[in-house]
């Protein structure tokens, strides 16, 4: 009698794919994650980011565009709420594919976060 065998099949060590929310409830997510696991001074711009970023992508019709964004942001989202993102550190691969403006936004945030860090430390 022939017994079912693993020769053959493909098992992934990835975890299972996540359900997508949807915009609405992401965006309230990150808020919700925002409020319970960020300092306030980050808090304030997490937010603002969010918001710009959500309004940017407002009218986007491409199907890829908008998955690729709710998915990169729900990834976020369970990060902020895991606390991963504390000694998290940028993939060269995300990166790398990057356009210019988004680096340009990125190289933004970061003096953003600069400047905030220095005038913190000069009210101390």
């Amino acid at each position: 009698m022939a017994t079912p065998t693993s020769a053959g099949s493909t098992t992934s060590l990835k975890p299972a794919p996540m359900a997508l929310l949807p915009p609405i409830p992401l965006y309230r997510r990150l808020f919700r994650a925002h409020r319970h696991h960020l300092p306030s001074e980050n808090r304030i711009l997490g937010d603002e980011y969010v918001k710009s970023e959500f309004r940017a992508h407002r009218n986007v019709e491409n199907p890829v565009h908008i998955i690729g964004f709710l998915t990169e942001w729900q990834m976020y989202a369970q990060a902020i709420e895991g606390d991963a993102w504390r000694d998290a550190t940028l993939d060269k691969g995300k990166i790398d594919k990057m356009s210019d403006q988004q680096l340009g936004q990125l190289y933004e945030l970061m003096q953003a976060i600069k400047n905030k860090d220095q005038t913190g430390n000069e009210d101390q």
